[in-house]
């Protein structure tokens, strides 16, 4: 097990001590009604937290909760849950002559904690929360410690897992884009490879901090250059580490197209209005449309196996 420097902790601390505007309240409002008392934490993650404009688009939100069952009334949606963590709905509240969305995803703590460290061999959670997130709310002090130790833990898993595919020399920002170009492509994600490229421009300061933290944290052999303009790295990785480390993206690639799809399918099932969103965010990301029947749109079982072939085949997915 890595272990979390105090350092990468505050520093992460910092970056996420973010306020909420009065329109993101009246979700987190409307989701601590929907789950009461067993949400623990609400993450803000995503475009809309890079833009710094929630009235545009959807809000990307995280519900961290002590235990599935407590969160849902319903028992299928805890055990679906369970199964292929996480959940995601839709929300919309009125705000101000305006509409407010969000997208939020549902996820125990427990769940959290090894989704974003070395255990769990996927991308999918430890390559999201590397990258700066809001902390919005949090049930206690406890709570929120754990949280930041979480981002924390993500920005090392994430490092360890890039630095064998990365050049022997490298800046903050040629790891990070290449462990971006490879966490993307371990998804059937829409974004196009220059939007990828401008996450490391939405917070470079925060970016240069954590990875001068978390390089000196792993028990690898790594210099730090120091220069007039940002540090560069060398590090000495054997080739045979680095065969392994390939062949592990390899099949994370393949997991994940597969995991996408199934998260993708659950999504119309779990939805309100689930074939609707999923034909607007692959527009959004890609420019790729689908015409759907509205018999598809009544029935989201039969949706869920017919749209994502349709989406493939037109290159709603990369």
């Amino acid at each position: 097990m890595l272990k979390i420097p105090s350092q990468l902790i505050n520093a992460i601390g910092r970056h996420s001590g973010r306020t909420s505007s009065p329109a993101v309240l009246a979700l987190i409002d409307e989701i601590l009604a929907r789950h009461g008392e067993a949400a623990q934490a609400i993450l803000f993650y995503g475009s809309c937290l890079r833009s710094g404009d929630d009235l545009d688009g959807l809000v990307d939100l995280y519900l961290l909760v002590d235990d599935y069952r407590s969160a849902y009334k319903s028992r299928l949606q805890a055990n679906l849950n369970v199964l292929l963590p996480p959940n995601v709905y839709y929300l919309e509240q009125k705000f101000e002559g305006h509409v407010v969305r969000t997208k939020y995803a549902v996820l125990s703590l427990a769940d959290f904690q090894k989704g974003t460290s070395m255990r769990w061999f996927h991308s999918y959670l430890w390559g999201r929360f590397c990258q700066p997130t809001a902390l919005l709310f949090a049930r206690n002090d406890k709570v929120a410690q754990l949280v930041f130790k979480c981002f924390a833990q993500a920005v090392l898993t994430f490092v360890r897992r890039v630095l064998p595919r990365a050049s022997p020399e490298f800046t903050a920002r040629q790891l990070w884009g290449r462990g971006f170009t490879l966490s993307y492509a371990a998804e059937l994600r829409s974004e196009s490879p220059e939007k990828r490229a401008r996450l490391f421009d939405a917070a470079p300061e925060y970016y240069e901090e954590i990875t001068g933290l978390a390089v000196g944290a792993l028990s690898l052999p790594i210099h730090i250059c120091q220069s007039n303009g940002s540090p560069r790295y060398d590090v000495h990785i054997s080739a045979g580490k680095r065969w392994v480390n390939q062949l592990g993206w390899k099949l994370r690639s393949l997991q994940g197209k597969l995991l996408s799809i199934m998260r993708l399918l659950k999504a119309t099932a779990t939805f309100e209005g689930g074939v609707d969103y999923i034909l607007w965010k692959i527009e959004r990301h890609s420019g790729v449309t689908v015409d759907v029947e509205p018999r598809l749109k009544k029935h989201p079982l039969l949706a869920m196996w017919v749209l994502p072939w349709r989406l493939y085949r037109k290159g709603g997915f990369r």
